[in-house]
């Protein structure tokens, strides 16, 4: 019985902890793009592209809409999408959506803090023979969870994403 107690007071704390840490991580988000891999050397000889599997976004459409988005950005930037067989790098994304709570803001009448959701998608450029990233590019940006605007925002984010590419001699933009 003593074990069981001790258990359930450890889960307890465990779960506690767990749905505080969006909280506090909330205060420390600074949000807009952040580049965490770029090796130019390596992008400036790439010409194609083709899919590997990531953790794609749970609704299709969302799905659609980013790959779409940065199949355009890779387009623009000189690639060739490469359906089948070999390319010079690899694509993945993965995304998630989180609330941040400004912790620092007016209390409602119930006691709750103002809310944002807040979007967070990471495209990466892989070498096709070690699977590490050539380019590895994040953004975190407050969205509105509508799904009529869900395109128009998917569309900026990955723009503003695609902003900070090592430049390319050749490159359409």
């Amino acid at each position: 019985m003593r074990i069981i107690r001790c258990a359930l007071i450890l889960t307890g704390v465990l779960l506690g902890v767990r749905d505080l840490t969006p909280v506090a991580h909330a205060q420390k988000m600074t949000y807009g793009v952040k580049v965490m891999v770029a090796k130019a050397a390596d992008l400036a000889k790439a010409k194609t592209y083709s899919w590997t599997v990531s953790q794609p976004s749970p609704d299709k459409t969302v799905d659609a809409q980013i790959v779409a988005a940065v199949d355009r950005q890779l387009s623009a930037l000189g690639f060739t999408k490469v359906a089948s067989g070999t390319s010079d790098v690899l694509a993945t994304y993965a995304s998630t959506r989180r609330t941040d709570v400004n912790l620092k803001g007016k209390a409602n009448e119930s006691g709750a803090r103002p809310a944002y959701e807040v979007g967070t998608l990471v495209v990466d450029l892989r070498d096709p023979a070690t699977r590490q990233p050539l380019f590895r590019v994040r953004i975190d940006t407050p969205i509105t969870i509508e799904p009529d605007k869900a395109e128009m925002q998917i569309n900026a984010a990955v723009t503003a994403m695609f902003e900070k590419y090592p430049a390319r001699t050749g490159a359409k933009r």
